[in-house]
């Protein structure tokens, strides 16, 4: 959910700050539109998307060592994280009064339209109110004054500005954003997210004034005449705007064309560098291929297997295929996991012990493919380490309980950092922490 927030919240906040900067001042209204409620989509789903790049490194392999991982065990670890209960109560409760807020608003716009009188105009509705207020739009009903509309006090550009709210569906651009500030309500980006778009709105209108009375001066003086009335319910499209002098300073800009297509096409490179930050991954992966020729280019299939897993024959069974050994001990640990766990004092639950990916054998392959052995190690011996296998299949607190010196377990440590998330670790079919120790004995060749 962290992660989700932060990247959400930088590509939101870059979009932003590219609009101000770059594409507000211009006269590319339906564009900027767009442009801010696709920021609002790009920014929902960028981080869920990720790509893998792999990028291959090649290594030598030098002084070749036998290594025999011995039986592990892992223990489900029980916590209680009460700051994270409390948080979402606090989180639940401020969200569920907004909520409220927001719906007892439309509520009371709908309460408006149902006591008040209505009556037929072009494609929307006018709905006759005693109070004194600007015209105002929700979904397709204009509010005006009733004792306005009788004495016929309302200029026809106000009209023609409403309409246009109508014709457009400003309103639903306004309920989303709205609607994301409910559930955010502690990121205080969809603030400026929501003057942006009622703006842009103010903008979009005026355009078609404009172009309907082609009399800019007097539609001027009208706004600034009308910029002190008392501003209406925040649900809704209205004329009375505190950027005033910026919606007059628009009346009278001109973007040509070539400069408008111009910063259209800035935008990608805004677009594939948020991409890149946020979805690319680039996974170092070294190449196994290179690594065998190097150590014995007349190894047999299986030990060629042997050689990448690094695991002394000696030790295990003699056979010609895949050693079982391995496979059975790692079962019967499990077994014992669930066996000491279900006992009469624990209630028997369902169990799924956290796996690298690709399974155990992946696993022998991926720490003899990149654990180097220190050049002043020369004896044998064991070492033990412990790691937690985290909810989201990271890596954490690695431990050291038995080393034989020369940064051997460090080692280790650095090659489990490289690890690709485990699958984690559940009980009932939800994550759960695991610590696991992991015994792995070491015989240098001499």
């Amino acid at each position: 959910m962290i992660d989700f927030l932060f990247k959400s919240s930088s590509s939101l906040l870059a979009l932003l700050i590219f609009y101000h900067l770059v594409l507000e001042k211009e006269k590319m209204n339906q564009f900027n539109r767009f442009y801010l409620l696709f920021s609002l989509v790009f920014s929902f789903v960028i981080p869920f998307i990720t790509i893998e790049i792999a990028t291959e490194i090649i290594k030598a392999a030098k002084n070749p060592t036998s290594i025999l991982f011995s039986q592990g065990n892992s223990q489900i670890i029980k916590e209680t994280n009460y700051t994270t209960y409390w948080l979402w109560i606090i989180y639940g409760i401020i969200t569920l009064f907004l909520c409220i807020r927001f719906i007892r608003n439309i509520l009371k716009i709908t309460s408006k339209i149902k006591t008040n009188t209505t009556l037929d105009y072009h494609n929307a509705k006018l709905v006759l109110i005693p109070e004194k207020t600007l015209p105002h739009t929700f979904l397709n009903y204009i509010f005006i004054n009733e004792t306005d509309y009788k004495n016929r006090n309302i200029e026809a550009e106000l009209y023609t500005h409403e309409l246009t709210h109508v014709r457009q569906f400003h309103t639903l651009d306004i309920l989303l954003i709205e609607f994301l500030k409910t559930l955010f309500w502690f990121n205080p980006i969809f603030i400026f997210y929501k003057k942006a778009i009622q703006l842009n709105h103010e903008f979009l209108a005026d355009e078609f004034v404009i172009r309907s009375y082609e009399n800019i001066p007097f539609y001027q003086s009208l706004l600034v005449s009308k910029a002190n009335a008392s501003q209406p319910l925040y649900l809704v499209s209205n004329l009375n705007y505190l950027v005033t002098k910026k919606r007059l300073l628009m009346m009278t800009k001109n973007t040509t064309q070539t400069k408008a297509i111009l910063k259209q096409i800035a935008l990608i490179p805004i677009f594939v560098a948020i991409f890149y930050c946020i979805s690319i991954k680039t996974v170092a992966r070294e190449n196994p291929s290179i690594h065998l020729v190097q150590t014995n280019n007349s190894f047999s299939k299986n030990e060629i297997l042997h050689e990448k897993l690094s695991i002394k024959k000696e030790s295990l069974q003699e056979t010609n295929t895949l050693n079982p050994t391995i496979i059975e001990n790692n079962i019967a640990t499990k077994n014992q996991i669930v066996d000491s766990i279900n006992t009469e004092a624990n209630p028997i639950t369902e169990i799924t012990q956290p796996e690298f990916p690709g399974g155990v054998l992946e696993f022998y392959k991926f720490i003899g493919t990149n654990f180097k052995v220190p050049a002043e190690l020369k004896g044998s011996g064991k070492v033990v380490l412990t790691f937690m296998v985290e909810k989201d299949g990271s890596l954490s607190e690695f431990e050291i309980l038995k080393d034989l010196g020369f940064g051997t377990a460090d080692e280790f440590i650095r090659v489990l950092k490289l690890s690709p998330k485990w699958v984690p670790g559940k009980e009932n079919n939800e994550a759960v922490r695991v610590k696991y120790s992991l015994p792995i004995q070491i015989e240098p060749s001499k």
